[in-house]
């Protein structure tokens, strides 16, 4: 009764001070019946931050607020949309020509990413790069993937990424891929390996032969194009049965023989325009579309939403026969434009490691390799860290790897053995082919060494012997060069 008495007292007592105010002041009455001339007057209001209201007791009264500590701001980087990651990363950046597009890493992960609407395959991928924090920027690639119909294909570094995906089917689970593609470029070096003398022809001269060297440089300097010749196993439309079918390959399109191998005009009909499609490797071709080989590719129209009835699947004998198919489409279709690229993608920045001299990697290779070599100076698990290890994958997933990342000589990756234990397998690629060497421990002197040659040379860890065979090829037909990496996004 006491408290309540008090604070009866307390509100009379504040009533007549604000009347001998306003006596004194007539103005003030009308202040104390609003608050909007209180919140003027006050300082400047901060979001989510406690506002403190003066007081207008007058002097020698308690004062109640001063006794009470301001409560502090629980989220001060909520107040401040800059400091804020959470939304900043939910919320479009400033420009609206910004599009948020998905894309994928090997290991099934993806990652939003916002790109201009004229945003290249090679600029996303410069983006993907710097934000994956990648090691390196070579021959980093976008990959167009339809798993339903198990087709994949390179992005071009021009393509704009916006118009690729505007023909996907809205109902479709198309997604683009970010890994290594060290061919995309490949049969600028090494063109013997890509085009064999016995598919190229001049088309106005069917006695005339042209070399692999030959048919680029006429290409790209003087606009000629050969002819790709050879056969094919076409599957047949609305039927499970394959047929083998002469086909030539010509700037103005896939043409077809009715009659043997010849290419006379009256024999010849014009399977698909270079100009309206894309050429796509299939994967698992035996098993979903009953292809006699496994080396298949898919031909379709690109500017259409993908339909089976539109997928035009052939066949080749060997892998050779059909990278020459697929990169010819390619030069046929972009011409000068792939040198471009390029041109351009030699020009990008390698990793630190590459760009060492020579002559100082291989000392410091040659060094390393000794078997005198401290090996209590890094741990026997270093190899677990490194981008070319990979675990326990079967020998079919190594060879789809090493396939999907280009097949270029000296591609290469580790992995645990699933046959001999405590050993490990070096997945090789040579010509075209994934070649496999064991790689076996050795006990030495009382030391655990590894070795792919018998004893003959010796490595206290798996990550000396990638490093000794990038130098020197020893037993193997090519030295390591190029990682399969897989990247997490």
């Amino acid at each position: 009764m006491m408290e309540v008495e008090g604070i009866y007292t307390e509100v009379f007592e504040c009533s007549e001070r604000k009347e001998a105010s306003a006596e004194a002041d007539p103005g003030m009455l009308s202040s104390t019946l609003s608050l909007a001339p209180l919140l003027e007057s006050s300082p400047s209001v901060h979001r989510s931050q406690p506002i403190r209201i003066t007081s207008n007791r007058m002097k020698g009264s308690d004062s109640y607020s001063s006794s009470v500590p301001s409560i502090p701001n629980p989220f001060p980087e909520l107040c401040s949309l800059a400091k804020s990651p959470l939304l900043i990363s939910s919320l479009p950046p400033e420009s609206s020509q910004k599009h948020l597009i998905k894309v994928y890493g090997e290991d099934n992960n993806c990652k939003s990413v916002w790109v201009s609407r004229r945003a290249t395959a090679r600029e996303v991928c410069h983006l993907l790069v710097h934000q994956a924090h990648c090691s390196d920027q070579e021959s980093w690639a976008l990959f167009e993937h339809h798993p339903a119909l198990a087709l994949e294909r390179c992005l071009e570094d021009h393509e704009v990424v916006l118009e690729v995906q505007a023909t996907w089917s809205l109902k479709g689970d198309t997604r683009l891929t970010f890994c290594k593609n060290y061919a995309k470029y490949e049969f600028f070096r090494n063109p013997t390996l890509f085009f064999p003398e016995s598919m190229i022809s001049d088309s106005a001269d069917v006695s005339k032969g042209m070399t692999s060297s030959e048919l680029i440089q006429n290409l790209l300097r003087s606009g000629t194009c050969p002819e790709i010749q050879g056969f094919l196993h076409m599957k047949e439309p609305s039927r499970k049965a394959w047929k083998k079918v002469y086909f030539f390959l010509r700037r103005s399109g896939l043409y077809s023989s009715t009659k043997g191998s010849s290419k006379e005009p009256r024999h010849l009909q014009c399977v698909a325009d270079l100009d309206n499609l894309n050429v796509y490797s299939v994967v698992n071709s035996r098993k979903l579309y009953g292809a006699p080989t496994d080396f298949s590719f898919c031909i379709k129209p690109s500017r259409n939403p993908t339909r089976v009835q539109d997928l035009k699947v052939l066949c080749a004998e060997n892998e050779q026969t059909r990278t020459c198919w697929t990169s010819a489409f390619r030069l046929f279709k972009h011409g000068k434009q792939l040198q471009s690229n390029y041109q351009l993608s030699k020009s990008t920045p390698r990793s630190l490691e590459s760009s060492a001299p020579t002559d100082l990697k291989k000392r410091e290779a040659l060094r390393c390799s000794l078997p005198t070599v401290n090996s209590a100076a890094r741990p026997s698990s270093i190899h677990k860290s490194q981008p070319w290890f990979h675990g326990g994958v079967s020998r079919k997933e190594a060879e789809r790897l090493i396939e999907k990342q280009g097949l270029v000589d000296g591609m290469f990756l580790i992995r645990g053995s699933q046959q001999h234990e405590q050993c490990f397998v070096l997945s090789l690629c040579f010509q075209l082919k994934a070649k496999h060497y064991l790689v076996i421990p050795f006990e030495k002197g009382g030391r655990k060494y590894y070795t792919i040659d018998d004893g003959v040379t010796l490595f206290i860890d798996l990550l000396q012997l990638v490093e000794f065979h990038q130098i020197n090829k020893g037993i193997l037909p090519v030295c390591l060069k190029h990682p399969c990496v897989c990247v997490t996004l």
